[in-house]
């Protein structure tokens, strides 16, 4: 019987010469689906990402290999058509390859590209969605992504700006929304971001949270407003991984912060 066994019956057999693309999660271990620590327990190798915290790859087991295979803006890091390779590589080896990715592997995290590249290849994979930061770590912040009496609509968008880059978030349009906007990779851009969604009809004053390295022993949370979050962050030393949500749920956190449990309160007042 093996481990996942334990944990409940019924749960997807991790076939040689196969990959699943699982979602490690915001961070904290305990947000981990049973898929994601059965393949964690039964992989032969894990090729990780580099938002995957070291929390999470201490629960693999002795016999899993880790490999790792992550993208940064700005550092040094292995194209996405090598990572897909070598996914192809290792599952014709007859490996168990568990490719492991911080938050969901759908959201933002190219999940979609090696899902098509390895269905082009006719390699077996499955797919084990996690929780994206942009959610769990707003919950950890004590941050609802929606609140009925504050918004019927959420936006989830990259602040990653490449020039000409298809796909790009019109920030204009998106303050037309009036909806709260959660912003993955944008720490780099917030003064460009700000300035894109005041042109576009936002307050300055909008209320703005960052939210850095969420749900982990490191996480630490800045609020501010949407005018003065580029210099607040650079000033307190906030810095990638975070998360960034702009709108009024960030106003809910004054009351509901010290009541989201002890974990979070540890978390923030904590090194």
């Amino acid at each position: 019987m093996t481990t996942a066994d334990t944990i409940i019956p019924g749960l997807p057999v991790f076939e040689p010469a196969s990959v699943w693309l699982v979602g490690a999660g915001p961070g904290d271990p305990a947000l981990l689906t049973l898929a994601a620590l059965q393949a964690l327990r039964e992989a032969d190798i894990c090729v990780y990402d580099a938002l995957v915290s070291r929390e999470v790859l201490a629960l693999a087991a002795p016999q899993v290999a880790l490999e790792f295979a992550g993208k940064r803006g700005g550092k040094p890091s292995p194209s996405q058509r090598d990572i897909s390779l070598r996914l192809i590589e290792l599952a014709r080896l007859g490996k168990r390859v568990l490719r492991l990715k911080g938050g969901d592997p759908f959201v933002f995290g190219r999940g979609a590209e090696e899902a098509q590249a390895l269905a082009k290849a006719g390699v077996p994979f499955r797919v084990v969605p996690g929780i994206t930061a942009g959610i769990g770590g707003l919950a950890y912040a004590g941050i609802p992504a929606t609140a009925r009496e504050t918004n019927h609509a959420l936006i989830l968008a990259t602040g990653h700006l490449a020039e000409g880059a298809q796909g790009q978030a019109d920030f204009a349009a998106l303050a037309a929304t009036g909806a709260p906007i959660i912003l993955y990779m944008a720490m780099s851009n917030l003064e460009a971001i700000a300035a894109a969604l005041t042109a576009g009809g936002m307050s300055a004053e909008t209320p703005l949270a960052i939210v850095s390295e969420a749900t982990t022993t490191r996480q630490r949370v800045l609020v501010t407003s949407l005018a003065k979050a580029a210099a607040e962050a650079k000033q307190q030393g906030f810095a990638a991984p975070a998360i960034v949500v702009i709108g009024e749920i960030v106003r809910l956190r004054a009351a509901l912060a010290p009541f989201v449990g002890s974990l979070t309160v540890r978390l923030e007042e904590g090194a």
